[in-house]
């Protein structure tokens, strides 16, 4: 009888490994199943045991099960109790991410912020905003500049000398006023336009100079060319010097005053009462000091000695007061010396310059009222106010034409220190010639 369950006998046994055998020699040794890892699977994708685009076996997320093979050889043997990968993760075992799933150690771990290079951006884009901005302004302030004055049409010129020579002139326009205006200001009502102050500006490499010209000064009218028909016109003699603006504008008086003094003018500027008043009050006012105490009721003067802040009404007020004055032209020229070049002064202090809310203002008050040669740019305007500044600071000289005498309440220029400060101004050298 068979002790053995169906299909097992003595004769179909064999010697198996771990069902016993019925020889008499004991069973020889026999290689032992290995757990056998598979190949190394890329970082980001899921192996699941068999190649190619079925589904897993054992459900999304289950890490693949070790086959099995018989054999000698250790190739890829690996019992999984080395590193802690045979029932989880490394890192504290147990969950085995997905793709998707965030790593908590770089969550945790943020890199340190690059200070060096943050800084090194925001310097190039504070550049970027300045060169634009700088670059967007000129071309807004170049835009507003009135060239209307034509210098070519001024005929026999004198030869330019060193240096840059500016006609600077106040008139007594009334552009822009209003019945109100010409009342508050005490400017009158009076038709055209007529010169209340003119002065030479010499910009140079030896100081500064600025020279005022009195309206009431005798002088020659040559011939000129017309500024509207372009025709010649015969010399009208002697005259005060602001007839020759009042009798054709700036180009007559370019011409008038070069024909007189032998002098090239390179650049004309000119600014009116409105403009003058909205200027100063844009810059918040001007500071200066008064050395008497005078008052005017045609312009409507009354100041007290010492410092004072002056605003657009009484800016005006103090440049145009002649009749408090016994000798009257010559005390407003430098009165309106004294205040410009304060003016100057003060529009070119940083407080004004890098203070946008102020500096925009100002800008465009001076741009909308001066009228220009049209060969003035920007840099030549800049440089003009820079030269007046320069003065005020004790860097230049300031004075009036040298006077002789008079004929007729016309002043007389004293020729012989004329010359000498014109040869000085052409060649620009150091001014040696005192006004009066």
């Amino acid at each position: 009888m068979n002790d053995w369950p169906e299909g097992w006998s003595d004769d179909n046994r064999g010697p198996r490994y771990g069902r016993g055998s019925g020889g008499a020699q004991p069973e020889g040794a026999r290689a032992m199943r290995h757990v056998q890892r598979g190949p190394a699977v890329p970082p980001g994708q899921r192996s699941y045991g068999a190649p190619g685009p079925s589904a897993p076996p054992y459900g999304a997320g289950v890490p693949q099960q070790p086959s099995y093979s018989d054999g000698q050889g250790y190739d890829g043997y690996d019992s999984g109790y080395n590193t802690g990968q045979v029932y989880g993760g490394g890192r504290g075992g147990g969950f085995v991410p997905n793709d998707n799933d965030s790593d908590p150690e770089v969550d945790r771990y943020r890199p340190r912020p690059n200070w060096r290079r943050r800084i090194k951006w925001a310097v190039l884009t504070l550049v970027t905003v300045l060169i634009v901005t700088s670059v967007a302004t000129y071309f807004w302030a170049d835009s507003k500049l009135r060239r209307e004055v034509d210098l070519s049409k001024v005929i026999d010129r004198p030869e330019s000398g060193q240096g840059t020579n500016y006609l600077i002139v106040g008139s007594d326009s009334r552009e822009g006023m209003s019945k109100a205006d010409e009342k508050k200001l005490h400017t009158g009502s009076a038709e055209g336009k007529r010169t209340d102050s003119m002065m030479i500006l010499h910009v140079g490499d030896n100081g500064d100079t600025l020279i005022s010209l009195p309206r009431d000064s005798n002088v020659t009218i040559p011939t000129f060319r017309g500024s509207t028909s372009g025709k010649i016109r015969p010399a009208m003699g002697q005259n005060k010097l602001n007839a020759a603006y009042a009798f054709d504008g700036p180009t007559l008086l370019v011409r008038t005053i070069e024909y007189n003094t032998g002098l090239h003018i390179d650049h004309y500027c000119e600014i009116g009462f409105q403009g003058f008043a909205s200027i100063v009050d844009a810059v918040g006012g001007v500071d200066i000091t008064i050395d008497k105490a005078f008052k005017d009721k045609y312009s409507g003067a009354d100041f007290k000695a010492g410092k004072q802040t002056l605003n657009g009404e009484q800016a005006l007020a103090f440049v145009r007061t002649r009749h408090a004055f016994a000798a009257s032209d010559l005390q407003r020229t430098k009165n309106q010396q004294k205040f410009l070049s304060a003016l100057a002064h003060q529009v070119a202090t940083p407080s004004t310059v890098l203070n946008p809310f102020k500096f925009y203002p100002t800008m465009g008050a001076g741009l909308d009222s001066l009228i220009v040669d049209k060969d003035m740019s920007l840099w030549d305007l800049a440089s003009m106010f820079w030269a007046m500044k320069g003065v005020s600071g004790g860097d230049g000289k300031s004075l009036n034409m040298p006077v002789s005498g008079s004929t007729g309440g016309n002043l007389v220029w004293d020729k012989a220190k004329m010359k000498t400060l014109v040869d000085e101004l052409k060649n620009d050298q150091p001014v040696t010639v005192s006004g009066n």
